[in-house]
């Protein structure tokens, strides 16, 4: 599900959860607890987040969502959350390396990283396409990576890009050969590492407190309204229906 290895202070932490390292409750789970333990660990001097072959993270496992229903949406909501907070307030430095498709909750994953790297495939966030609405904090963390020009025509129009594309939208910092992908990250990261902790904790807090506020202040009648939203129905027939389309065009 997760495969992590440290190396000189820096963690890898590699997605490998299926073809497609789709989020489901499990992989949320894991990833909430892997950040906690390596905010936690004075050993861990930054982390790497990378997927595995030609798909770093494909969003959430719609198939597995709307089969299941019921309780499930409700606990995996919460755990994508709790996932997306331990590494949006990961106080170490977070070099996401971006080795395929990043789409959906994937790019929200790469988002909330201090550093984006992409090798190829695509990135974006075609949630209202799909006919969910994002989460508080998912779309905090959108509006905190994506400059603003561009901001209501990804989110509104669901576009996803390739990997020169985002550079060029500010959303992916840098491009780089697929074979060279984890040596820049590691660059990266040491560059980072360089910061001495309390100063690069403090500063990154400082960076992102605006934006955790914004998603705590949703009001819970807003909040429940969302929760309803995914758990509707309707919501799981619009999903069916992308999910036909989407396989129609591959």
């Amino acid at each position: 599900m997760l495969e992590k290895n440290l190396d000189n202070g820096i963690l890898t932490i590699r997605l490998a959860h299926g073809k497609a390292s789709a989020l489901d409750l499990e992989l949320c789970n894991a990833l909430a607890s892997a950040f906690e333990e390596a905010a936690a660990d004075d050993d861990v001097g930054s982390v790497i987040l990378t997927g595995t072959g030609s798909i770093f993270c494909a969003g959430v496992d719609l198939p597995r969502l709307i089969d299941a229903g019921g309780d499930y949406v409700q606990l995996f909501v919460e755990s994508l959350d709790a996932a997306l907070r331990s590494l949006f307030t990961f106080p170490k430095p977070c070099v996401a390396a971006l080795n395929g498709h990043a789409i959906a909750g994937g790019a929200i994953l790469g988002f909330a990283c201090d550093h984006r790297l992409m090798s190829g495939g695509r990135i974006g966030v075609p949630e209202p396409l799909v006919g969910v609405p994002f989460p508080p904090l998912a779309l905090a963390i959108v509006r905190y990576a994506v400059p603003k020009p561009h901001l209501q025509p990804m989110v509104y129009f669901g576009r996803t890009m390739d990997a020169e594309a985002g550079k060029g939208m500010g959303i992916v910092d840098e491009v780089v050969p697929a074979a060279d992908l984890l040596s820049r990250a590691r660059t990266i990261a040491e560059q980072l590492m360089t910061v001495p902790r309390a100063t690069f904790r403090i500063t990154k807090r400082q960076l992102r407190e605006p934006y955790l506020r914004d998603a705590s202040e949703i009001s819970v009648a807003s909040i429940d309204e969302i929760d309803a939203i995914w758990a509707a129905p309707e919501t799981h027939a619009h999903i069916r229906e992308y999910l036909a389309k989407t396989l129609k065009k591959k």
